[in-house]
């Protein structure tokens, strides 16, 4: 079943609309709502969407989701800062919960515990409203996890070359102060 957004929330299902047997959802995951998402980090879109495939079903009040986030970004290389093609394509699960005291908690301070003790399959915990579970956080939270700590451009990357910074910085020298750039490379007189 392909979703459309609402404007106030990208990624939602109704939780009346699901039972135990659980519905499959794909969702458009915009290039504008990723640009967004990643504000204030040096990653950007690749400028094509992105996807969401989720299977949500309903135990009691609470509602399970597993799925897949897949995204392109643009994130600096490690080695020579030039941009580097990302693929984010991570599995997701969180157990949503309807209000009561994880709804005033944020995703972290839900668990109440050290990250290192808790199961590595442990499904994130959400609040929810009891009647529409929002996704937007944890589609968030999953694209940047996905990204690799040291994006590299290439694996044969040989990262920043003296000359070539060297030549890209004597371009962006202001020409009356060439002359200047004479005496720096002057070896000092020796005394």
């Amino acid at each position: 079943m392909f979703v459309r957004s609402m404007a106030s929330h990208e990624f939602f299902v109704v939780a009346s609309d699901l039972d135990a047997a659980g519905k499959e959802f794909r969702f458009g995951v915009r290039a504008p709502w990723i640009r967004g998402a990643l504000e204030g980090t040096d990653i950007e879109t690749a400028g094509r969407d992105g996807e969401l495939e989720v299977r949500a079903s309903k135990s009691g009040n609470d509602v399970i989701v597993r799925g897949t986030i897949t995204a392109e970004l643009i994130a600096p290389c490690a080695r020579c800062l030039q941009p580097a093609h990302v693929v984010v394509k991570e599995p997701l699960s969180a157990l949503f919960v309807p209000g009561g005291p994880v709804a005033s908690a944020s995703r972290h301070e839900a668990r109440n515990e050290d990250e290192d003790d808790a199961p590595p399959d442990e499904a994130d915990v959400f609040p929810y409203d009891g009647e529409t579970v929002v996704m937007d956080d944890l589609v968030r939270d999953e694209i940047l996890l996905g990204i690799p700590m040291i994006p590299l451009c290439s694996e044969a990357c040989a990262g920043i070359s003296p000359e070539t910074t060297r030549s890209a910085t004597d371009a962006e020298i202001d020409p009356r102060l060439r002359p200047l750039l004479g005496l720096m490379s002057k070896s000092p007189p020796k005394t």
